[in-house]
């Protein structure tokens, strides 16, 4: 029992200490909780990221910037990483080049060259969406680059305030791994293809006229000349250049501007999708070459027709090929010869034409001058602005033939009309106003000599330049 209660006496002390201790405890507790925090003290342990190195492969605004294709698996960290390397050339500033060079900045692309040699005016506003009206009279290469530069600041932008041309087409292209070719004629386009195919560059290139588009990848993979691995050039598509007269700009034919922008958007989608797979790199799955069409009036906006590889005759890219940097520079290789570049018509006489100033007072010494007035421009020119009286009769309406007996004369021409009654014709800037004078003669209107047919040299043009000022011009 003794030994019982000695236990009992000894754990209750025990109790007894370990209450004070816990006591006291509390007091230091309460003391400590009561004590003001130093503002400067933390919580816990912080991660400074100054106090190491930046570990990851961007930078950490650009995985702000591209975040939203960062996380698109044809994209992904290590395409982004290719796009950053990567150098694209531009050749074109204009309708395609504007949108196709925004959207590669924005994606990021780590260096963009911009060739052009033409300013900015103001009927490049309504499609060239880079420009602006306080830029008009620049250059478009500078104007084009400050857009991008603004867009992205991390592009390193090189511009050359320059046409391409055989001479200096090797040093600029050479600098660059992928060329979109932007540009609005077959001289340039031919160009191109070639020093693309020569410096083993691939090359998306794009066209756009009035509602219509069409856009291919060509030299895709860059294979050396005869290597029928690689991809078709422009030449292979299109070994002969088109007719010159069949060659419209966009002044003639016209463009609505969102057409030209989709041409030119689609051009950046290509160029994103080769750099992100790793340009030159062969194809997991290759695609068998097609050239794209598109049009905005049409049943089909998208259509694809597919294309056949590299002929084993190209002029450029086949075995046979005598394509090379030498000749390209030596002036052998004469473009604007190949394509026939239509000069200024000229088929009629100095005596069957007349300037526009002499016709204006013409008709002012004699207002009730007997003529018929011929308009030949596309109606939708003619509406925009004409000659007071002119009659428009377009020149596709026109057929080479002569009148017959079924066929005594045109609609056009008034029943009353005395039969030496001038017939003076005006067009654009004085080209099918040539050519309908010499088919009215054809067709026998001109009485064998007795009726004065003739054009207005120069055409509305030099109408607005000659007699009225205020003549809208197009």
């Amino acid at each position: 029992m003794e030994s019982a209660s000695s236990k009992a006496e000894a754990l209750r002390l025990q109790i007894l200490k370990a209450e004070s201790e816990l006591e006291a405890l509390r007091s230091q507790l309460e003391e400590f909780e009561a004590q003001p925090v130093p503002q400067n003290a933390s919580p816990g342990p912080v991660f400074n990221a100054q106090s190491r190195d930046w570990k990851w492969p961007l930078k950490e605004d650009e995985y702000a910037r591209y975040g939203r294709q960062l996380i698109l698996p044809t994209v992904g960290i290590q395409g982004q990483l290719r796009l950053k390397s990567t150098s694209v050339l531009i050749v074109g500033a204009g309708g395609l080049g504007c949108p196709a060079a925004a959207y590669l900045a924005g994606a990021g692309v780590g260096t963009l060259g911009i060739v052009d040699g033409d300013a900015v005016e103001e009927s490049n506003l309504h499609r060239q969406i880079a420009h602006s009206t306080a830029k008009l009279g620049q250059r478009k290469v500078d104007s084009l680059g400050h857009y991008c530069e603004t867009l992205n600041p991390e592009v390193c932008i090189v511009t050359h305030a320059t046409h391409l041309t055989p001479d200096n087409a090797e040093g600029i292209v050479s600098k660059f791994d992928l060329v979109l070719d932007c540009t609005d004629h077959p001289t340039s386009r031919y160009l191109i293809s070639d020093i693309c195919v020569l410096l083993q560059k691939p090359l998306v290139s794009a066209s756009a006229l009035r509602t219509d588009g069409q856009l291919i990848v060509l030299n895709n993979p860059a294979e050396p000349q005869g290597s029928l691995g690689g991809g078709p050039c422009y030449r292979c598509v299109f070994p002969k250049p088109p007719p010159p007269e069949s060659v419209v700009s966009c002044g003639e034919g016209g463009i609505l501007g969102p057409v030209v922008g989709v041409m030119g958007v689609l051009q950046a989608l290509e160029a994103i999708k080769l750099i992100s797979a790793g340009v030159g790199a062969q194809p997991k799955n290759p695609h068998a070459p097609a050239l794209l069409l598109f049009s905005a009036s049409g049943p089909t906006t998208f259509r694809s027709m597919r294309m056949r590889g590299r002929r084993t005759n190209c002029f450029a890219c086949s075995a046979s090929s005598t394509l090379s940097l030498a000749a390209l520079k030596s002036g052998l290789l004469d473009y604007v010869q190949f394509c026939g570049v239509a000069a200024p018509v000229s088929v009629l006489r100095p005596e069957e034409r007349i300037a526009a100033a002499a016709y204006n007072k013409l008709l002012g010494q004699n207002p009730e001058l007997p003529h018929i007035l011929l308009d030949v421009r596309e109606k939708e020119h003619y509406d925009i602005a004409s000659i007071p009286g002119a009659v428009n009769v377009p020149f596709s309406s026109f057929q080479l033939r002569k009148t017959d007996s079924e066929h005594p004369k045109p609609d056009w021409l008034p029943g009353d009309l005395p039969y030496d009654a001038p017939i003076y014709v005006v067009c654009r800037v004085g080209n099918d106003s040539q050519l309908v004078t010499r088919i009215l003669k054809e067709m026998g209107l001109d009485g064998g000599g007795k009726r004065f047919i003739g054009d207005i040299r120069g055409g509305m043009r030099a109408w607005k330049q000659e007699v009225d000022d205020t003549t809208p011009f197009t």
